[in-house]
């Protein structure tokens, strides 16, 4: 079991590396990694809860625009 658990956690090790390359020469080529990794995220999200969030940030910044309600304000 334990030489079963090592090997994985070599493999993992090696997939996580080369996924490091990937993101190494998506910027070589140009690419914003931020950009591809925030698509990764929302990838794996289903829809509804892609959509969900989506309309919760429109709502947050609608409200980051309104102005400030006079109490706060002073």
């Amino acid at each position: 079991m334990i030489e079963r658990v090592e090997r994985i956690e070599e493999e993992i090790k090696d997939l996580m590396e080369t996924k490091k390359e990937i993101f190494a020469e998506a910027k070589g080529e140009g690419l914003d990694v931020k950009v591809l990794k925030e698509i990764l995220k929302l990838r794996k999200q289903d829809k509804d809860e892609r959509d969900e969030q989506e309309s919760l940030l429109e709502v947050y910044l609608r409200a980051m625009d309104a102005p400030a309600p006079l109490a706060q304000a002073a």
